[in-house]
């Protein structure tokens, strides 16, 4: 079905499609420029420049994204188009083996374009789940409470750490062994200790006043 890739925009999910392209041996070409000189034209690029770019490339070939937020109508002019979303964290210092694993969001509107999509997210070694395209928005916020407050929530308890002159890095096990352990709540709040919740506050209230905002809103939402 598809022979042959472009992929526009060499960020980080752009880097790590190619490179799997490549060792799924498909004919593809990386770089800036949105020409119709394959049989899909992959858009990598950040979310605001879609539409442009989409405008830009000659109707003919398949026309895609991997914008998890955006919708399919970002890509008009084009008919022949779906969306494929890695829902992963990806990085420029790794490769195409950070994909390996990760589950894949596809957005389509023809039975042709579900089975692109599909070849797509299994070439990448995705496995991958229909999403509406109505739904999206709705989706990538939970991705990014996922991933990005992830990031929050380590640099905050980090710096506790630091503060109490714990090493931070201590902390990284704990948040594996909590994602292994399926989710399984611990602690104060599962145990209803409030008196230790609200000892975690005046220390918080004295040293870091301001997370307690951040503390207070974690805690009600982990309340059973």
């Amino acid at each position: 079905m598809i022979g042959s890739v472009r992929v526009v925009g060499t960020g980080r999910a752009g880097w790590a499609i190619v490179g799997r392209l490549r060792e799924r041996r498909i004919s593809v070409v990386a770089g800036r420029e949105p020409r119709a000189d394959a049989d899909l034209v992959l858009l990598a690029v950040p979310d605001a420049a879609i539409p442009e770019v989409a405008q830009q490339i000659p109707i003919g070939p398949w026309v895609a994204h991997v914008s998890g937020a955006t919708s399919l109508t970002a890509l008009d002019p084009h008919e022949r188009r779906f969306s494929v979303h890695p829902l992963q964290t990806l990085s420029l210092q790794r490769g195409p083996e950070q994909l390996d694993g990760a589950w894949a969001a596809i957005t389509f509107e023809s039975d042709p374009a579900h089975a692109a999509a599909e070849w797509l997210a299994s070439t990448l070694g995705l496995r991958a789940f229909p999403l509406a395209d109505e739904d999206k928005p709705l989706y990538h916020a939970g991705a990014a409470m996922a991933s990005n407050f992830l990031v929050t929530l380590y640099r905050a308890a980090a710096r506790l750490l630091e503060e109490s002159n714990a090493p931070p890095e201590a902390l990284v096990p704990l948040m594996q062994r909590t994602i292994e352990n399926g989710f399984a709540l611990t602690g104060p709040i599962a145990r209803g200790d409030w008196t230790t919740v609200e000892a975690h506050l005046r220390a918080l209230e004295e040293r870091a006043p301001d997370l307690v905002p951040l503390y207070r809103a974690l805690a009600e939402a982990t309340r059973p």
